[in-house]
């Protein structure tokens, strides 16, 4: 596990230089013998370390950290809205009936408009997801967005666990306030999966798909996933939390730990492509999300879904669906509705499903 000293160090060894652990040691305050500890819990998290004698310790692949001012000058630079570091909104008051107009509907209209985003980066979190939920019960979290260089407890679909990279990932959160209810809602991770798509396309990565209901692929190796939570009325207002989470350069060591077939945006982008840049990407796919929910708010998926249906991987093709009760269903992929569901064709017979816990396979 990476502690805020084990990422001091490694912002010390970013340079890429050999640094001696005594000099190490000097600037974080630790024995040489805690530094040489410290730093073997940063090779488990995925980073590998070179040790020379007489020289020090090396980074073989320096992190490229994130850095919140860059981000937020990247994200003006693509026409967003971004808010002053350390701006917190108060939590939305319950509306007056002297606020209400006919049949209980707000007289004011409501703006559909990005507000202006609050990025924040921190080096560890339990979860950017469940920090954002935490905080948006004594908080307006509108426009939110938290990213972590490492999360103890990151997590995808299904309770599953999110597997990232400290310099390696993308993995951030995005707090919305959406005036409607949980139905209107049930395509949102879909049309989140086509804002991150266009978003790696506008920087320049090509062939990337999406999968029902809430991956990114490329070549049938997963390379992002999306999770979305919410908390409201059923009818609305609700307050959603959409969790992202890219794979940018894995080492060959994790993606065999991991029990599926993974890629990262290096392979995407092929040998001799120039370095990643994740502050531009970060912002890139944070205002590419943002823009698509206030679009989502206007009028829900339907919008969204005949590209959604152009970036599905499996789009016309035979699959097997795993349904929670360990059933299969296999049928040919005719599209998704207006509301998200898949749309599973059997011959003249066409049956839909709505995300939960169903899984989509190749048959």
């Amino acid at each position: 596990m990476l502690t805020p000293i084990g990422f001091s160090l490694l912002r010390q060894l970013s340079d890429g230089a050999f640094h001696s652990g005594e000099d190490l040691a000097a600037k974080v305050g630790l024995t040489r013998a805690r530094v040489s500890q410290v730093l073997k819990q940063a090779e488990t998290a995925g980073l590998a370390l070179e040790r020379i004698r007489g020289r020090g310790y090396r980074l073989v692949a320096a992190p490229d950290f994130l850095d919140a001012n860059a981000v937020r000058q990247a994200l003006v630079e693509f026409g967003a809205r971004v808010a002053k570091p350390g701006t917190i909104t108060p939590k939305p008051q319950p509306l007056l009936d002297d606020d209400l107009g006919i049949n209980g509907v707000e007289k004011t209209t409501i703006d559909y408009s990005p507000p202006a985003l609050q990025v924040e980066i921190v080096d560890q979190l339990d979860s950017t997801s469940t920090e954002l939920l935490r905080r948006s019960q004594r908080r307006d979290i509108h426009g939110a967005v938290l990213a972590a260089e490492w999360q103890t407890a990151g997590r995808g679909r299904r309770g599953r666990t999110w597997t990232a990279v400290a310099g390696g990932s993308l993995t951030f959160s995005l707090g919305w306030r959406f005036e409607q209810g949980a139905g209107f809602l049930a395509g949102l991770s879909l049309a989140v999966g086509v804002a991150v798509a266009r978003a790696l396309e506008k920087e320049g990565y090509e062939g990337v798909e999406l999968k029902w209901p809430n991956d990114l692929i490329y070549r049938h190796h997963k390379l992002g996933g999306i999770l979305v939570e919410l908390n409201g009325d059923a009818l609305g207002p609700s307050t959603v939390v959409v969790g992202v989470g890219l794979n940018i350069r894995l080492p060959r060591e994790v993606k065999k730990d991991i029990a599926q077939a993974v890629t990262d945006l290096g392979a995407v982008a092929g040998r001799g492509a120039p370095p990643i840049d994740r502050n531009r990407l970060f912002a890139r796919v944070a205002q590419e999300v943002a823009s698509t929910l206030a679009g989502y708010a206007q009028g829900g998926f339907a919008a969204f879904a005949p590209e959604w249906q152009h970036r599905h991987a499996y789009q016309g093709k035979p699959v097997k669906l795993i349904l929670p009760d360990g059933a299969a269903v296999k049928g040919t992929v005719a599209g998704v509705d207006a509301s998200g569901a898949l749309v599973l064709a059997d011959g003249p017979r066409r049956s839909r499903f709505l995300s939960g816990e169903i899984s989509l396979r190749r048959a």
